[in-house]
């Protein structure tokens, strides 16, 4: 993404390297082609049926229910978190709740003003304006969304130079409900805008069941409580990737066992995709091995760590690195990677005596 032009950079060109890395891996986030299909039948309609996130739905439902009560339109909405918790879900389920139709665009497609004065020309009274990826909207058109958020009304420039003039557009009332998986990168004057700021949490197994027993029964597969806590307990506490284990052990169960899931199906299935019972799969475990196995449990840089998994450093550090930290696996120090005594205990393997000395001790510093 060009400076000059389009603002800051977003992390897009960090987002399109490792694009084909993700799409390969069954415990990403991200949505790929047939996720994109499949959540289109298993999305909850309305707040009763939405699983989780009690805080946010339930403050979301006053601010909701109070708006349909004055016969306004609802407050700008933000919603932010990690890929898969359900914030393009939430955006459809506030169009059905006031009734409104609902448009959905993203920030990457907007690059230009232009583009977005031409998609809230078009928005009628009371319609619900979804935009994904917010944080990466061009500089241009976030600062003409400031207006139209504020006063409902865009000037659109016509001509160049000093004889350019400024039409002043207004626009009908609606809601803009903008997404973000890296909140810190919105400037505060956009955030201010928002009415209402919810951010989603990463899911409890408990509530992760109740998504598999809900999308089992969507998909006509037959499941038991141990077979749903067993898919739930490898999810990453994110329905989307739950969902996605979900299908794939259905796979397995119809064509391995008699299309029942059960625990010993669904861990034999997930066995055989190498999600362990922790949800790491073939690239953290890789990671993990690499920093306990060459560098004793480290400290060890990231640069250093990449090149003995085999991977980039960006791959290493935005696909892997988030969830070993998150999980207390792994753990980021001024001096470099660390293990931590559960990754040991995770992979079976013991503590060297002297406590590692990771990368320095392999040159004898």
């Amino acid at each position: 993404m060009n400076w000059d032009e389009t603002g800051p950079d977003t992390g897009s060109d960090t987002d399109e390297r490792l694009g084909e890395r993700l799409d390969e891996r069954l415990v990403d986030a991200g949505a790929d082609g047939e996720d994109t299909a499949v959540e289109a039948a298993l999305r909850p309609k309305d707040l009763d049926e939405f699983v989780g996130q009690e805080k946010v739905r339930e403050q979301l439902d006053l601010v909701l229910k109070a708006a349909k009560a004055r016969g306004a339109t609802a407050d700008h909405v933000l919603l932010s978190g990690a890929p898969g918790l359900g914030k393009t879900t939430l955006s459809m389920i506030i169009a059905a709740e006031m009734d409104a139709p609902i448009r959905i665009t993203s920030g990457p497609a907007i690059q230009h003003a232009g583009d977005l004065a031409a998609i809230l020309s078009s928005l009628q009274e009371g319609e619900v304006l979804f935009l994904d990826e917010i944080h990466r909207m061009s500089r241009p058109a976030e600062e003409m969304l400031y207006m139209a958020m504020e006063d409902f009304r865009v000037d659109v420039i016509v001509g160049k130079g000093p004889g350019a003039t400024a039409i002043p557009l207004e626009l009908p009332p609606f809601t803009l409900v903008g997404a973000t998986t890296r909140a810190g990168l919105l400037p505060p004057p956009l955030r201010d805008r928002f009415g209402f700021t919810g951010h989603m949490e990463f899911y409890a197994p408990t509530e992760l069941e109740r998504v598999i027993h809900r999308s089992a029964r969507l998909l006509d597969v037959a499941i038991d409580t141990d077979g749903a806590a067993e898919i739930a307990g490898r999810s990453r506490g994110t329905p989307r990737i739950a969902n996605r284990l979900l299908r794939r052990v259905r796979d397995y169960a119809q064509v391995r066992a008699d299309g029942r899931i059960d625990r010993a199906v669904a861990s034999a299935a997930l066995g055989v995709y190498e999600v362990d019972a922790r949800g790491l799969d073939r690239l953290d475990r890789a990671v993990l091995g690499a920093l306990l196995k060459l560098f004793g449990g480290g400290p060890v840089g990231l640069s250093t760590l990449a090149v003995a998994v085999g991977e980039e450093r960006e791959t290493v550090e935005e696909v892997a690195e988030p969830f070993l930290v998150r999980e207390g696996l792994l753990a980021r120090t001024p001096r470099g990677r660390v293990a931590t005594p559960a990754a040991w205990a995770h992979l079976g393997l013991v503590p060297p005596q002297h406590g590692g000395k990771g990368q320095q001790g392999l040159f004898g510093a």
